[in-house]
C-alpha cells in the first residue's frame, strides 16, 4: 500500500442494522481503517443513485451501501431497492469509464460488528488497488506517476 495515498471510502449505512453493527465494531474495539466515512440513513431504500454519484463527485474513491439482511428490512423491502440501485450504479460507472468495483452493496445486521470491520477493510483495500478516483485528475496523475517506480522497486 502506498503511504502517500490515503483513499476516501464512504459508507451509507442503515440506521437499524448496519450502523448498529458499525457501532458494535467500535465497542468491541475491532480494528478497521480510519478512512471510512459513515453516513447513516433511515433505510438503504432511501439511497438514490444521485447520492452515490455525489459521493464520487466530492472525492470518494470507493462507496458502499450496507443495510439489513434481505428479508429483514425494517421498512419491508428498502434493501431490495438499494441493491437494484447499486447494480444500476455499477452499470453507470462502467459506461463512464470508472471501475464498477468502486461501489458495492453489503448486508450487516446489528450483531455483526466483526463483519462490518471486514467490509471496511475490504473496501479500503479495493480503493488502494484501484487508486484515486479518476474524476480527480491531479491525485490520479500523481498516483500513476508513483506507481511504476513502486513496481520496479519491488
Amino acid at each position: 500500500m502506498d503511504p502517500e495515498y490515503s483513499p476516501k471510502v464512504v459508507g451509507f449505512l442503515c440506521r437499524w442494522c448496519s450502523y448498529t453493527g458499525a457501532d458494535l465494531a467500535g465497542a468491541m474495539r475491532l480494528q478497521y481503517p480510519p478512512n471510512i466515512r459513515i453516513i447513516m440513513v433511515p433505510c438503504t431504500g432511501r439511497i438514490d443513485i444521485l447520492h452515490l454519484l455525489q459521493a464520487f463527485e466530492v472525492g470518494a474513491d470507493a462507496v458502499f451501501v450496507s443495510g439489513c439482511h434481505e428479508g429483514d428490512c425494517h421498512y419491508v423491502s428498502g434493501n431490495l431497492y438499494a441493491r437494484k440501485r447499486v447494480e444500476k450504479m455499477k452499470e453507470i460507472l462502467k459506461e463512464v469509464g470508472l471501475e464498477p468495483e468502486r461501489v458495492e452493496m453489503f448486508h450487516v445486521s446489528a450483531s455483526e460488528g466483526p463483519q462490518f470491520a471486514a467490509i471496511a477493510r475490504e473496501m479500503t483495500e479495493r480503493a488502494y488497488r484501484l487508486g484515486p478516483n479518476p474524476m480527480h485528475r491531479e491525485a490520479r496523475a500523481a498516483w500513476l506517476a508513483q506507481r511504476p517506480a513502486a513496481v520496479s522497486a519491488a
